[in-house]
């Protein structure tokens, strides 16, 4: 007697990796959003439709910085920011990143967080990867996060292209890491939102270390070339 002929029910197809969940109407925040990198996805993201918030340990100055990027983005200290969003982005300096996430882990609470923290030293040979005592930036958000649902993403974008407003479009992939397949899809569905980017799953959250130290590598691409050197998947 066949499998089929006992009753079991068949497999069902594979899922489309390319179906993914619309997001437009899902709220971002950005912490660490006044910096570089930070107001630069802020401002891509609100000019694609996204409802984003800038966080700051100073509300002032994310209210500034909100109002200079325009587009409806709004700023507000840290905790408000990760209170009102849907979808939370931590842009901090890897320095401030253990302590600014664990005085808003309960903020935090049920959110989809999404680490593009880079852990890099800098001597005079250039830049080079650090690596965190939980393996990655990523691994140490998760683990100071329980309650929170964990991914990685964003972290090879140039932040002076991000914030020139002559560029249309980004021409770019963003590798996306997490455990659970809702939640890298949804990422992968924001980075979409930017004209020119694609979102392409890289893995769980155990391989975001050598995702996250490849910036070093950009770095001297970029420094040698005079560039701001992004990356494309071939064969996707």
């Amino acid at each position: 007697m066949t499998t089929q002929d006992s009753g079991s029910a068949p497999k069902p197809p594979a899922k489309d990796p390319w179906d993914l969940p619309d997001v437009s109407a899902l709220s971002v925040g950005v912490l660490g959003g006044t910096g570089p990198q930070g107001r630069g996805l802020a401002y891509r993201l609100a000019r694609a439709g996204q409802r984003v918030t800038l966080g700051s340990r100073d509300a002032g100055r994310a209210a500034e910085a909100a109002a200079e990027l325009g587009h409806g983005v709004e700023g507000t200290d840290n905790a408000e920011c990760a209170r009102r969003s849907d979808i939370v982005i931590v842009a901090v300096p890897w320095d401030g990143h253990a302590k600014t996430l664990e005085s808003l882990r309960e903020e935090l609470a049920g959110k989809l967080v999404i680490d593009c923290v880079n852990p890099l030293g800098f001597d005079k040979k250039g830049a080079y990867a650090l690596k965190p005592e939980e393996g990655s930036a990523a691994e140490q958000a998760a683990a100071l996060l329980p309650d929170s649902r964990v991914t990685a993403a964003f972290h090879h974008l140039s932040a002076v292209l991000l914030q020139d407003e002559s560029i249309e479009e980004i021409d770019t992939d963003v590798l996306v890491l997490g455990e659970a397949r809702a939640d890298t899809d949804i990422v992968q569905a924001l980075a979409g939102r930017i004209p020119g980017m694609r979102g392409i799953f890289a893995g769980r959250l155990r391989n975001a270390h050598q995702v996250e130290s490849l910036v070093a590598n950009l770095i001297s691409v970029n420094r040698r070339y005079k560039a701001h050197a992004g990356l494309r998947t071939t064969d996707v």
